[in-house]
């Protein structure tokens, strides 16, 4: 089965980001699990070296805006700064770090009796991550991509590119989205597998220099304290630098 030959189905241009720009959405052949991953080109990546970001579905926060997770600014903030620097995006199909929904959902109900993520999932007879991410390598293989620049904040995503045939030249974060609800899951990630974030005080909803107040009202994004893009709630592009990305350093083991 691993050996299936991935091939790109086809392709269509779909405008998006409330029509301000067009994705060009490839789909596949030859997944390895049957899963409908995707993928989204925006703008015009660098053909020697693409900025790419490999999201992994996450219905609550993606569709629904969640708060207990940064899944929802994240992919916004990779749309957004795709469309200004260029690159692409692998939308992967992996629920729940790869759990499912259902189990997900039940998850949730064991963190609100005080366990962490990775705890919930543990009782629940899963692993800390069930995710794989050969299908990416194997898309961007498809897509004549051997060389990338990672947007993310997990190491564990790059390893894994690289053990699959993928040069990995730079890791680029995203920003760091906590809130009162996510601050106990975002602190379980960098202590427990080792996520770059640097978490400080969650800030007043409305403190943001850069908020437009015509608009919702969200949690600040930071870096290293510096506000950065937040797709909900701040005018895009604040200031020309909120576009440039900045290059992660690896975290020490906590």
């Amino acid at each position: 089965m691993r050996n299936t030959q991935l091939t790109v189905r086809g392709s269509v241009d779909i405008p998006i980001l409330d029509g301000d720009d067009v994705g060009t959405f490839f789909y596949f052949d030859g997944l390895v699990r049957g899963e409908e991953h995707f993928a989204i080109r925006l703008g015009r990546p660098d053909p020697d070296r693409p900025l790419v970001r490999i999201h992994s579905e996450c219905i609550t926060g993606d569709l629904f805006g969640s708060q207990k997770c940064d899944c929802g600014k994240q992919l916004k903030e990779a749309m957004r700064t795709f469309s200004v620097l260029g690159g692409w995006l692998l939308y992967m199909r992996q629920e729940g770090r790869g759990i499912g929904l259902n189990s997900k959902l039940d998850a949730y109900r064991l963190q609100g009796r005080g366990f962490d993520t990775y705890e919930a999932n543990r009782m629940l007879g899963f692993g800390d991550d069930e995710r794989d991410y050969g299908d990416a390598a194997r898309m961007l293989r498809a897509l004549r991509m051997t060389k990338i620049e990672l947007l993310t904040n997990n190491p564990q995503k790059a390893d894994c590119l690289r053990r699959n045939g993928i040069e990995v030249a730079a890791l680029r974060c995203t920003g760091v989205y906590v809130n009162q609800h996510n601050l106990g899951y975002l602190r379980a990630k960098r202590d427990r597998t080792q996520h770059t974030l640097e978490l400080g005080a969650v800030e007043p909803r409305d403190s943001s220099p850069l908020r437009d107040s015509s608009r919702p009202r969200d949690a600040v994004s930071t870096h290293n304290g510096t506000p950065r893009v937040d797709a909900v709630g701040i005018v895009w592009p604040p200031v020309p630098e909120a576009a440039a990305l900045m290059e992660c350093a690896p975290q020490a083991a906590r």
